[in-house]
This record gives C-alpha cells, structure tokens and sequence, in this order.
C-alpha cells in the first residue's frame, strides 16, 4: 500500500515543482513590468503587484525604433513560416509517397541538417549577404530563417502524409481528381495538426532568432525585436521596470499562439514523431 501511494505521489509532486520552475520566472517577468519602480528596488521582494503601473510598458514602446522592429519581426517571421510549410507540404509528399533513388540520403540530409547548430555557418552566410549586396534586408533574414524551419518542418509533415492511407488517394483520382486535386481535397485537410503543429516551432524560432541579425543587419531601422530587446537595457540602464516591460512585449505574440495552437500543436508533434 505504501509503494502504491509513493508511486502516485512522487509523479505529481515532481510536475507541481517543474511546473513552478517553469511558469515562476515567467510570472515574475510580468509582476515585474506591473510592479512601481520603489517595489521593484525594495529590499523585502514584493510577490504580489498592489500599486499596478503601465508606466514601463509606456517607456517600453516608445523606444526608439520599437514599432519598427514589431513591424520586421512579424514581416520576417510569417513569410519564414509561410515559405517553409509550402516547400516542405511538397518535399513531404514527395518523400512519402514518392520511391526515387537517393530518398534515404535527403531523409538523412534533412536530420543532420535538423540537428547541425546554425552558428557555426553564421560568419558564411554574412559573406554570402554581403557579396549580395544584401546588408541590413530583411530578405536574407526571410530566406535563412525558412532554412532553418524547412527541416523540422519536413520531416514532421512526411509522417503525416505517410499515415494517410493510399487508397484515399487513389479513389479521388479514379474518381477523376488529378494527382494535385487529390491533394488539395483528401491529404491536404488531414494534415491541419502537424500544419499547427509546425507552424508554431517555425514561429518560434523565428521570432526568437538572434544571432543572425545581429551579424547581417547593423541598422536599427533593419533589426527585429530580440537585438532590440538585448539593447534595452544599455538604453536605459538600470531600469528594470521597463526592461521586463520591454520581454513581456516580446513574449506576448508567443503566448497567444500558445494559447490558441496548444492542443493541436502538442498532438501534430506526437504524432509527426511516431507516423510514417
């Protein structure tokens, strides 16, 4: 009876403290931008906001640039999803249902692609901007981050074409689909969780990226909201109340696909990894 209750128990009191960990710098980060700076500074922590303030979000949003680097990094980071899940709805099906010599090899290119660190190329790919002509555009930050989605994207969206059943496929063209339509109308629907699913990684790693533009674009007027948020705190110093301000902003867009995407992204994940 012992061993049974500790065998319940010990499960869930690990969940509650990660749970905790997790979810307790987040919190504190948005008590933190609500907080007066006098409650911010106090010696005694103050775990609960009483006198909220919007002051620091003020101060945040009319930094210099801020609504021009909202603007890059909704720009860069939705064309990136976007080109990313056209290519890879076409690879996928092509590696899925396709038998060409070399299929193996591009599925073993796709992974170690996955799991290369893109750092190590960063100094290549700003001598490829540069020799472009192409410092300081926000095209090359859309073409590299579509490159570093295309993998995940890909080889998530190939288990879900492998799991839907050929005969689908066939039927619709029997009944005088072409190969295109039968795409379009039979897998195409079938594959909206791993779509949300990998549209939300995309997201993610896009809207996070650092060290790309920091390399690529030195003008302000062509920076996305992480370099402007490493910088906040140089801009005005000591200023925690704005500085948390300032990450809040930036985690909010995240949040709320978060909220809205969870359920379908968390099975589309699951079962892109155990499909095909």
């Amino acid at each position: 009876m012992k061993r049974s209750l500790f065998g319940r128990l010990w499960p869930n009191v690990t969940a509650v403290v990660l749970f905790i960990g997790f979810v307790f710098p987040v919190y504190w980060m948005f008590a933190t931008a609500f907080k007066p700076t006098g409650d911010i500074i106090s010696e005694n922590p103050v775990w609960f906001p009483t006198d909220v303030t919007f002051e620091h979000f003020k101060t945040a949003v009319d930094a210099d640039n801020f609504w021009t680097m909202v603007a890059n990094s909704l720009i860069v980071t939705v064309l990136a999803v976007v080109f990313s899940l056209v290519v890879a709805l076409l690879g996928s099906f092509a590696l899925a249902r396709m038998r060409f010599k070399g299929r193996r090899g591009f599925i073993i290119a796709f992974m170690c692609a996955q799991m290369a660190p893109w750092e190590v190329i960063i100094i290549a790919i700003y001598m490829i901007v540069r020799d472009a002509s192409m410092l300081n555009s926000l095209v090359p930050l859309t073409l590299f981050y579509t490159m570093m989605i295309l993998p995940f994207t890909i080889l998530t969206l190939r288990g879900f074409v492998a799991a839907v059943p050929k005969e689908l496929e066939e039927s619709a063209m029997v009944d005088g689909c072409t190969r295109v339509q039968a795409f379009r109308r039979v897998i195409l629907p079938l594959l909206a969780p791993g779509l949300m699913s990998t549209s939300m990684f995309g997201f993610i790693t896009a809207w996070n990226e650092f060290p790309l533009v920091l390399v690529v674009n030195k003008e302000a007027e062509a920076q996305t909201l992480p370099l402007w948020l490493s910088s906040f705190q140089t801009v005005f110093g000591n200023d925690w109340g704005a500085t948390m301000a300032a990450s809040s902003l930036f985690a909010v867009p995240i949040l709320i696909l978060f909220v809205f995407l969870q359920r379908r992204a968390v099975s589309g994940l699951t079962a892109g990894a155990v499909k095909g």
